[in-house]
């Protein structure tokens, strides 16, 4: 037995899988809502408290749910690994906490609680073992997450008063490939309105516009626009694209109505400035507002910039020898179809990022699930990660 795997295997001795479900369901026991977040927050300092570690709660611009941040170090020069996690859930009926088949269910057990709660297990079995020889770990944990109640304001906040590591282990529900690229995100909706009030349709003036008209011209430009974005492709991220999800107008079925408004996303790829893909979606309204003799009004709401993950970084590479170590063979690149936190260190500070979570499903339903052993699979992942990362570079 290597000397790799003697720390894999005594790592793994040390996971406590009790301890470690028993905080997934004390966190999912607490409701919290995008925006708040703040009980769940104080549940978990409290947790982390009664265990030793010393916890700061900064507020990062929102006072109401202050973050969670312990630093665990192991007094010698080194890396510093990052585990990074949101506390919020979308807004949906809260479910409690339940053990079915091997899964524990509830709000929040996919997105993320239960990969949070795996993150923590690994800080304790660190401390432990006294496995973690240099360099240290950080843990952040946060509010306001989820779009579209939350922006990423409180991560952002973090990130900009320095509360970083050098590399960062995300554990959102992603394990069957390591995601290196992914495309940025923004919604926007538009309201197209006209000059005059609604009317039944037998009396609109002749020379009015008509906003459904205009509206229906918008899907037919975007889907031309998709056309020519669908040229451009990145072998994982994919293309950029154009995305119309709603559209509404009017009041009852002989109304000519004076307004409609459409809604969607827009996403592009790593390399592409999110300010360009602004001005461009507005140049394309400027043009049809003034084609249709309408006002087109639109929020534009920024969501996350494209990720880019370099896969000959040393987090990488401590990340796949753990993979290796634990499992027999690294993971395959691929992409990362959906946005997270990872977005924004990468975007805000080029801090590389690994997405990297329980096996999990329901996220966004009132039935997520996250399974058991997996969770304890990723504290072990994350705890044999930070040993081989946080090792002062030669």
């Amino acid at each position: 037995m290597n000397t790799n795997t003697r720390i894999s295997a005594y790592l793994r001795q040390a996971v406590q899988r009790q301890r470690l479900l028993d905080t997934a369901r004390q966190l999912i026991a607490v409701p919290s809502r995008t925006g708040e977040g703040g009980a769940v927050a104080d549940r978990l300092a409290d947790l982390l408290h009664n265990e030793g570690f010393t916890v700061e709660r900064p507020a990062a611009d929102h006072p109401t749910a202050p973050a969670v941040v312990v630093r665990f170090t192991s007094g010698k020069p080194g890396r510093t690994l990052q585990f990074n996690g949101h506390l919020d859930t979308v807004h949906l009926p809260f479910v409690p906490p339940a053990i079915v088949e091997g899964r524990l269910t509830g709000s929040g057990a996919a997105d993320m609680k239960g990969g949070i709660a795996a993150a923590i297990e690994a800080l304790r079995i660190l401390r432990d073992t006294g496995a973690l020889t240099a360099g240290a770990v950080l843990l952040t944990a946060h509010d306001l997450h989820e779009a579209p109640w939350g922006l990423g304001q409180q991560l952002n906040a973090l990130i900009s008063e320095g509360y970083v590591g050098d590399a960062v282990l995300l554990p959102e529900p992603l394990c069957d490939h390591l995601p290196i690229a992914g495309r940025g995100n923004a919604t926007w909706k538009t309201i197209i309105r006209r000059a005059g009030e609604p009317v039944h349709e037998v009396m609109r003036p002749p020379e009015e516009p008509s906003v459904l008209a205009a509206g229906a011209e918008l899907i037919v430009r975007l889907g031309r626009l998709q056309e020519r974005l669908s040229a451009q492709s990145d072998p994982l991220a994919g293309s950029p694209s154009v995305f119309v999800g709603q559209f509404h107008g009017g009041e009852i079925y002989n109304q000519y109505p004076q307004q409609c408004w459409l809604e969607g996303t827009c996403r592009w790829l790593p390399g592409t400035s999110p300010a360009e893909v602004e001005y461009d979606f507005r140049a394309l309204l400027t043009e049809l507002a003034r084609d249709t003799r309408t006002r087109i009004d639109v929020e534009w709401t920024f969501i996350r910039d494209a990720f880019y993950l370099e896969p000959n970084t040393p987090i990488v590479q401590a990340f796949q020898q753990a993979c290796t170590t634990i499992s027999g063979q690294p993971l395959p690149p691929g992409p990362k179809l959906f946005v997270d936190d990872g977005n924004s260190f990468y975007g805000l500070k080029n801090i590389p990022t690994i997405t990297h979570g329980p096996r999990a499903g329901g996220q966004h339903t009132v039935k997520e699930w996250v399974d058991i052993d997996d969770m304890v699979r990723v504290a072990h992942l994350y705890a044999l990660t930070a040993v081989f990362y946080c090792q002062e570079p030669q």
